[in-house]
């Protein structure tokens, strides 16, 4: 957590990895619906299996009803055909922590939060040699540490969400 005052973001973009690792998609709704229920506009993007995870579990789109294929997202992105105000990024591998990278490059003034998870996040998490704010926890099956966590950083502590 940083001690600037962080404006309320009006966009953001949640960039999920491949979902081998359970945590992912109860954390990427978990924190589509804070966002929006905040007011900010969520898009999802990520590979067409962990989009077509998210079309499943949310089928009224009450949470996520913005998807993107991630290569799609990244070319909108470079173009400036798409931006955001706060980037989510899901790493539970080094190929997340590389998108990461790229976002951090393409949005350097924007606020960048890179959630590691998984069996072994600590060396993960000593990858990352940018801006970002980090939240590290070993998650694969219980997201509970892992959404107080969030909570913290969000200061979404005192919701009852």
């Amino acid at each position: 957590m940083t001690d600037e005052i962080i404006a309320p973001p009006k966009n953001a973009i949640l960039l999920l990895g491949c979902p081998e690792v359970p945590v992912q998609m109860a954390i990427a709704l978990y924190i589509a619906h804070n966002l929006q229920k905040r007011g900010v506009d969520v898009l999802a993007s990520g590979n067409p299996s962990v989009l077509n995870l998210l079309k499943v579990s949310d089928p009224e789109k009450h949470y996520v009803s913005k998807m993107v294929v991630l290569e799609k997202c990244i070319e909108e992105v470079v173009e400036k055909k798409r931006s955001a105000d706060l980037c989510v990024v899901f790493a539970h591998n080094d190929a997340a922590i590389s998108y990461a990278a790229t976002m951090r490059h393409l949005l350097p003034n924007q606020r960048l939060v890179v959630i590691i998870f998984g069996k072994n996040p600590e060396p993960l998490a000593e990858l990352i040699d940018f801006k970002c704010e980090k939240i590290v926890e070993k998650a694969v099956h219980n997201p509970i540490q892992l959404k107080i966590k969030i909570n913290e950083v969000f200061e979404w502590g005192a919701s009852k969400t």
